[in-house]
């Protein structure tokens, strides 16, 4: 069997309990979700929501009818990989020693991260792009000592003027 990854946008009603239905809509069928991302678009009255699961076609084609049917999801849309810009935000806090530190530093400026904040025992790095980015500099660090980590999950967006919806159709 054939599993890909799948990219998911989806716009709803920005509404209360929204995000528990998509995400119960996953659960009450065994579907795994890799990364989930919610937020508000550029219309505070909907919200955005990226999922990322593996699965095969047939698997992709039951979560996007059954997406359909709630009431709240008014588009839902697999992004073409090769025609969507896909990025993530890591913080991690790195343990921050004299030997270390330019070491660090000189990975920060590699990876195109930044330090967002800094003492004398941690240093915290900001760093967004893609996953496998993201993955890179997480090994780079650990023998560094990663003290603490959070992830934001992916966003995705379509390159040009290919939009998931446009206000007019919603």
């Amino acid at each position: 069997m054939d599993y890909n990854q799948y990219v998911i946008g989806v716009i709803v009603s920005n509404v209360s309990g929204v995000l528990s239905r998509v995400s119960g809509m996953f659960t009450r069928r065994g579907f795994n979700i890799d990364c989930l991302t919610v937020g508000e678009t550029e219309s505070a009255g909907f919200s955005r929501i990226t999922v990322a699961f593996h699965g095969d076609n047939d698997i992709r084609d039951k979560i996007l009818k059954q997406l359909e049917k709630l009431h709240d999801v008014k588009e839902v849309e697999v992004l073409d990989p090769h025609d969507t810009v896909i990025r993530e935000l890591l913080l991690i806090k790195i343990r921050n020693s004299p030997a270390t530190r330019q070491d660090i530093m000189t990975a920060v400026e590699i990876f195109r991260s930044k330090i967002v904040d800094y003492s004398p025992t941690a240093l915290i790095c900001e760093l967004t792009g893609e996953t496998s980015k993201i993955d890179a500099f997480i090994e780079l660090m650990k023998p560094y000592g990663i003290m603490e980590m959070c992830r934001t999950g992916i966003v995705a967006i379509e390159r040009g003027d290919n939009c998931l919806k446009t206000m007019k159709q919603l």
